[in-house]
């Protein structure tokens, strides 16, 4: 069975560096180990060593494939030097703002430098996803091979921030699955991922989803915004899910991020026990037949066929 990570975040130096300015000068001696110790975290070390780090991890965990988000915007290089050393297994994202100044030219930078998934969180950023703005990244993703475009909705948290008592400025009113949909349909071969089943926006994300096919889930995190249906279990939400969308169309992924925590095997193993559950409680009326090819799809054929390994030659 194929095993892929859609979502992964790659916090090197620049990453607590933005932290240590955002935190006003709390950490200015070296915020790459200050920061990381204040949050009960390992350094990161090189980008070098962070890579080689997570190699390391996903090989031990047999995940053949990952995802890696540079998570502040800027951070892109990280991401570069990664792909270098571990071209096979990492597929490079990044997060760009575009309301900044730069956004057009630093994206058009990093999907030629190899980077294959564009990263909006409108939400943090505060931004309308039907700005004229986010419509000039979205065609510069259209126009590059293999590439995506990943858009946070749904609540959003940063439990670094919320540990370092950092404010969190962010306005979920601007991450609303119906505004993906309105850019999907506009670039109809652009696949577009939105990550943990909407992150609260469950339906609208199905919604979205069911109006275009270029619109996918991921499934990562704990999903801890099911607290707000309290009746709502994560095998109900794999069911609704693949009732809509079928399983052609879900990215299993787990929010990883810091060490010494590591890939994060509960919430693969908490997702392969709801697929479990689901299949021997299917019943005709659920109109949900999982089969083995149904969840590999799911836990790693979907993400190689969106992000194909590419030769250097190609």
């Amino acid at each position: 069975m194929p095993l892929n990570d859609a979502h992964c975040h790659f916090f090197s130096r620049r990453f607590f560096e933005t932290l240590a300015r955002d935190a006003g000068g709390r950490f200015d001696v070296d915020p790459a180990v200050s920061v990381p110790e204040a949050l009960g975290w390992e350094a990161p070390g090189t980008t070098q060593q962070l890579a080689n780090r997570w190699m390391a991890e996903i090989d031990r965990h047999q995940v053949q494939r990952a995802a890696l988000i540079a998570s502040v915007p800027g951070d892109e290089e990280s991401i570069v030097e990664a792909l270098a050393i571990h071209p096979a297994a990492f597929v490079g994202f990044f997060m760009v703002n575009p309301l900044a100044e730069s956004a057009v030219d630093r994206t058009r930078q990093a999907l030629a430098d190899g980077l294959r998934g564009v990263c909006l969180f409108p939400a943090m950023q505060r931004y309308s996803l039907l700005d004229a703005r986010v419509a000039a990244i979205v065609d510069l993703a259209a126009h590059t091979r293999s590439a995506a475009v990943f858009v946070h909705c749904g609540v959003l948290s940063v439990g670094a921030r919320k540990k370092l008592e950092l404010p969190s400025r962010f306005e979920a009113r601007f991450g609303h699955p119906l505004d993906v949909q309105a850019l999907a349909a506009n670039w109809p071969h652009v696949p577009f991922i939105v990550p943990h089943f909407g992150a609260g926006f469950l339906h609208e994300a199905l919604m979205a989803a069911d109006m275009c096919p270029n619109i996918h889930l991921d499934t990562s995190s704990s999903n801890r915004w099911m607290k707000y249906f309290p009746a709502l279990t994560l095998e109900a939400v794999f069911r609704h899910a693949l009732q809509v969308i079928g399983p052609e169309r879900l990215l299993f992924g787990t929010d990883s991020s810091f060490f010494p925590r590591g890939w994060q095997r509960p919430v693969f193993d908490t997702q392969v026990e709801a697929l479990d559950r689901l299949n021997l409680n299917a019943r005709d009326v659920d109109l949900v037949h999982l089969n083995a090819r149904d969840v590999d799809l799911i836990l790693g054929g979907n993400f190689d066929r969106l992000f194909p390994l590419i030769s250097p030659q190609a």
